[in-house]
């Protein structure tokens, strides 16, 4: 049996994405530029990872209204806009999460986040979905700028296994996409991929195992080391 579950955030734990997409564009409003993110520009945007690097990116391109503030202070008060509205009970956990944290607590599987999302983001989805402090779900958090690299680097996912005190075979890691098989990949991880809504038109070579749903695992027997590939 596996010691440790390594899940992602935004788009494994819950579906998260348009949420953000919501929390940037109304932070875009209320600072009063110009800038609106549609679906497919976001979905675009999505293949970097970090919010302050979406922005950067999406800044670097387009033409109109510059930077009203400076990037970290968007993204700071894009995550307060973001963190609200989980608070208001717009989210919900991804179908078959609840189920498989509870049934690997029981266990005395060891649980913990690895994500490129803010600590705040953690923090207010877990209270949202769970009810309790990200800590009482997860025994450890390796969220945002943690480390130097985002994902698709592996750092990310090496530092929650240092923490974990697990080595990467004797873990799995579920991701929703490519990036984060990439970098799950990069760690020596097994990963088993249920792409999100803004990630089902990627490929992911090399996962473990990809379904449509986490539902789909049937609980810890799901997350069998010895399973074959998909």
């Amino acid at each position: 049996m596996i010691e440790a579950i390594l899940f992602d955030v935004d788009g494994t734990l819950a579906e998260t994405e348009e949420l953000h997409r919501r929390a940037f564009n109304e932070t875009f409003a209320a600072l009063g530029v110009d800038w609106f993110w549609d679906r497919e520009e976001y979905r675009e945007l999505l293949t970097t990872t970090g919010g302050k690097e979406r922005i950067a990116r999406f800044l670097r391109h387009q033409k109109g209204d510059p930077a009203p503030l400076p990037i970290a202070d968007i993204h700071r008060a894009k995550t307060e806009r973001f963190v609200a509205l989980m608070a208001e009970g717009e989210i919900a956990l991804r179908p078959g999460i609840a189920d498989l944290i509870a049934e690997g607590k029981r266990a005395g599987i060891r649980l913990a986040v690895a994500t490129t999302t803010s600590l705040p983001n953690v923090e207010a989805l877990c209270r949202a979905c769970f009810g309790h402090p990200a800590r009482e779900v997860f025994d450890v958090i390796a969220a945002g700028d943690m480390v130097a690299e985002k994902k698709p680097s592996p750092d990310i996912y090496r530092l929650a296994l240092r923490e974990l005190g697990v080595p990467p075979d004797r873990a799995v890691a579920l991701e929703d996409s490519l990036n984060g098989l990439r970098a799950a990949k990069g760690a020596g991880l097994r990963c088993i991929v249920s792409p999100g809504f803004y990630t089902r038109h990627e490929e992911f070579a090399g996962a473990d195992r990809i379904l449509d749903s986490f539902a789909e695992l049937g609980g810890l027997a799901g997350l069998d080391l010895t399973a074959p590939v998909a």
